[in-house]
């Protein structure tokens, strides 16, 4: 094993064992009333997990992008609380622009989408046309997701307090292509947790006289959520391979690829597993709707399947027919 994937593994451990430990249900709900998980924050910034993503020269762990779908996966497995994704995102923009991270949580503000925990930022990065800016926190106005009911607020304009030129690799939309691959990779990883929560659910709930998951029609909707599942996974790790090899903007067939497969995935086992939970899955003690709701969430942040896959159409097209097939193949 390379020390690469050494410290994958240690970080993943990290991730795994903190949201195991300090997260849960009742922190979620407490999440969408507005209550900020200080003590999760606190660790998650104790073991240098929002700057992960910053080379080892600027004080990060030097984690590349295939490393951090890998801990984003983790996050969505948990349905975490807490932004570390935007953050990680943010600081790696910043340490690209020759900006140093800020202490503290870093929103990332992406077009006119709305901040996670906007109001807890000690300052909110955006990029515009391959630039980095720093806007001193927290200056946004307060507001809620839609479907996550957690706390995100829309960034209100002002005078940066740093900027900085991104590399070529990371292109005019660094943001948003970084954005919709921690999103793709949280489904993905929100996903592996519903289906699991099912089929346990399937193997102990009973209707005339033996569990539900022994039925032939029910066995066939989890096994197409776990097609979906595993779509989604290899959807998402083949982008952050690619965002590695060739920097997020030359990574933007898979980015976009991964987006839509795994916004796809977030539909159709939604759709399932809350078939299978019947009306006790929408119920406030079962925590089936924490994990749905926040997929839905970000189904639809940073380009929804459908914008994605317009994109991925437009670049075909102006390609050409003759280079469909030799494109495909060279990635």
């Amino acid at each position: 094993m390379s020390d690469t994937d050494d410290l994958r593994a240690i970080l993943l451990e990290q991730v795994e064992r903190l949201l195991s430990d300090r997260s849960g249900p009742d922190l979620l709900r407490a999440n969408e009333r507005g209550e900020w998980p200080d003590a999760l924050w606190a660790e998650a910034e104790a073991l240098g997990l929002p700057t992960a993503l910053v080379p080892e020269e600027r004080g990060g762990a030097g984690l590349g992008w295939g490393d951090a779908v890998a801990v984003w996966q983790a996050l969505g497995r948990h349905a975490s609380p807490i932004p570390l994704g935007e953050s990680m995102v943010a600081a790696a923009l910043l340490a690209a622009g020759g900006i140093a991270p800020r202490p503290g949580l870093l929103g990332l503000a992406v077009g006119r989408e709305p901040v996670a925990w906007g109001r807890r930022a000690a300052a909110v990065v955006m990029t515009s046309g391959g630039i980095v800016l720093l806007q001193p926190g927290p200056a946004t106005r307060q507001g809620r997701a839609s479907f996550s009911r957690e706390p995100a607020d829309h960034a209100a304009p002002g005078v940066p307090a740093a900027e900085g030129r991104l590399p070529d690799a990371f292109g005019p939309e660094a943001a948003l292509l970084a954005g919709a691959l921690l999103n793709a990779a949280r489904i993905a990883g929100a996903l592996e947790a519903v289906l699991d929560m099912t089929v346990d659910y399937a193997n102990t709930r009973k209707q005339f006289g033996r569990p539900i998951g022994g039925f032939q029609a029910v066995q066939q909707l989890l096994a197409r959520c776990a097609g979906e599942v595993a779509a989604a996974g290899v959807a998402v790790a083949h982008a952050g391979r690619a965002a590695d090899r060739r920097g997020l903007a030359g990574a933007e067939f898979e980015i976009a690829s991964a987006k839509v497969v795994a916004g796809e995935a977030a539909g159709t086992c939604a759709a399932i597993v809350h078939q299978v939970h019947a009306a006790m899955g929408f119920t406030d003690e079962h925590p089936l709707h924490l994990f749905t709701r926040r997929m839905w969430e970000w189904r639809d942040g940073h380009g929804a399947e459908r914008a994605w896959a317009r994109r991925i159409g437009a670049k075909a097209l102006e390609r050409g027919g003759e280079n469909l097939w030799p494109d495909l193949t060279a990635r």
